[in-house]
This record gives C-alpha cells, sequence and structure tokens, in this order.
C-alpha cells in the first residue's frame, strides 16, 4: 500500500489471538479524542502537518499507551418509540466539567436541537480519562 496520511485501521481478535483486518478509513475515526488522551499526541495536528508535506516527529515504536479512557455519545431519541430521532427544544442542559473531562458537542439551552442528517441524532460526544 501507498498512502501517506492520517487514517485508521481496524482488526479483529479470535480467541486463538489471530488477527483478521476489517477496513482502513483514510481519514481520522470519530473517536480519535479517546486516542489523543492515552497516547498524548494531538492527532489533528499531526494529521495537518504530514498533508503540509511534513514527517512525524515519532514512530510507533515511541508511542506508549497511559491509562484508560471512554467516550460515551449523546443522541436525541425517543427511548420509548424504538429510539427514533426526537429532536426539540433543549430545555435544561449541564456539561460536566473537570480535569480529564472533554464535551464536544452544539448544545445550546433554550434553541432547537437539529440534526446534520436525519439519521444521526447525536447531540454530544462526552469523553473522560481518570
Amino acid at each position: 500500500m501507498n498512502y501517506e496520511g492520517a487514517g485508521t485501521i481496524e482488526f479483529i481478535m479470535d480467541d486463538n489471538l489471530n488477527f483478521y483486518f476489517l477496513e482502513m478509513n483514510t481519514r481520522l475515526q470519530v473517536e480519535h479524542p479517546i486516542t489523543e488522551r492515552v497516547v498524548g499526541v494531538d492527532l489533528v495536528k499531526e494529521q495537518i502537518r504530514v498533508a503540509e508535506g511534513h514527517p512525524l516527529p515519532f514512530k510507533q515504536e515511541d508511542l506508549r499507551q497511559y491509562g484508560h479512557a471512554i467516550e460515551c455519545r449523546i443522541y436525541a431519541e425517543d427511548t420509548d418509540n424504538n429510539f427514533m430521532p426526537n429532536p426539540g427544544t433543549i430545555s435544561h442542559i449541564t456539561e460536566p466539567l473537570g480535569l480529564g473531562v472533554r464535551c464536544d458537542g452544539m448544545c445550546i439551552r433554550g434553541t432547537p436541537f437539529q440534526s446534520i442528517t436525519i439519521h444521526d441524532q447525536q447531540t454530544n460526544r462526552l469523553g473522560t480519562n481518570p
């Protein structure tokens, strides 16, 4: 493969620890902030630097994972109606704060929530690492 740029390669592993290729995406995944948290590398910055023709300032073997992180996605869906999209006016929102907390979203109290598409009712992503 002759590809240069940011990308994600996904594998699955069976009970015998054999790895199987699933897919490659020639972009960052939406979950990239979780990787940034545990590896300590700004992936968006590095993607832009590579696009400008600069080499990565590290090698794969230089990277180490420190700790763990979790991401939750918050959706505007009706849980009593088979999780169908259910946009509406946001009457109250309190986003969590604190060390290791990242909230990416577009919710503002008193405004109607409108998704980009009818199929994606994601309002926020909440990432945290202790």
